[in-house]
Order: C-alpha cells, then sequence, then structure tokens
C-alpha cells in the first residue's frame, strides 16, 4: 500500500512537474510573438502559430495559449490535440463553452467565431493539417480519443 501512495505521488510530482514546464515555455512562446510580430524561434521556428484567447468555462478568466495552425480558404483550422494526451486541452473545453474568441495572427488581433468540425470536414481538415505538420498524426496515434478541429471565422 505504501508503495502505490508513494508512485501516486511521484506521478502527481512529475505532472505538476511537466505542467508547470509547459506553462512556462508558452509564456516565453508568447512574449517572443508579440515581441517580434509573430515570429518566435527556437523549436518553434518555422510552425505557423497564433495567439488563442479563451474565456474560461468555469472561472471566466481569459487564457492565452500558443497553438498551431492552417488555412482552409478563409478559415483558420486549429487542432485540439493535447499532444496526444488521453482528454481534450482545456482551452477546448472552454471554447466550446464561448466560441467566440480572439486571436492574434502575426501583428493583428481580431475576434473570430469557432466551430468544432464533424464527420467527412473533421477529418479532411484533419488530414490536410497533418500533411503540413506531421506531429499532429503522431499525436491521433498516441491517444484512443478521436482529436478535435475547430475552424474559426472571423467575426471583426
Amino acid at each position: 500500500m505504501a508503495d502505490s501512495r508513494e508512485d501516486l505521488q511521484n506521478t502527481r510530482e512529475r505532472v505538476t512537474a511537466n505542467r508547470q514546464a509547459l506553462e512556462e515555455f508558452n509564456r516565453k512562446v508568447i512574449s517572443e510573438f508579440r515581441a517580434n510580430q509573430g515570429k518566435v524561434g527556437g523549436e518553434m521556428a518555422g510552425v505557423p502559430l497564433l495567439l488563442l484567447t479563451t474565456t474560461g468555462a468555469k472561472t471566466g478568466r481569459t487564457l492565452t495559449k500558443p497553438l498551431a495552425y492552417t488555412r482552409d480558404g478563409d478559415r483558420i483550422v486549429i487542432i485540439a490535440s493535447f499532444a496526444g494526451n488521453p482528454h481534450n486541452p482545456p482551452w477546448f473545453h472552454n471554447i466550446v463553452a464561448n466560441p467566440t474568441v480572439t486571436i492574434e495572427l502575426g501583428a493583428e488581433k481580431f475576434r473570430v467565431k469557432a466551430t468544432v468540425t464533424m464527420g467527412a470536414e473533421r477529418q479532411r481538415l484533419f488530414d490536410a493539417q497533418a500533411k503540413q505538420l506531421p506531429v499532429f498524426a503522431d499525436y491521433q496515434k498516441k491517444t484512443t480519443r478521436q482529436i478535435p478541429v475547430l475552424s474559426l471565422t472571423r467575426i471583426d
């Protein structure tokens, strides 16, 4: 029994450390993005990035995350991969509850309406993004959930 408690505590500590590392990484990317009109270096260099600001479904607080994106005509496409984790990222729950969100793209900042895509459209958009950014296909292989794909349509 003691081993199980220790294992659980070790797991919690690892998850907390990983979450803190991810939050710090995101803070640096957001800062660099804003300082350089949407351009970032390091491991994110060359990846098409936007900043997504959602309103918390439970808290009402704003939350900004850097995300990779692709385009589908006039729409912007994002994928709620959460790096292949078994559950959706918190920002996805926020966007479902409050689909009008703000994005920053390059030096521009504007509001969009988010729509969760379904069926053949979801698959087409997922495949197109995975073709440009193969890591998304890897994320899908890591999880049993169908990773949500969202389209963002500019409203102002």
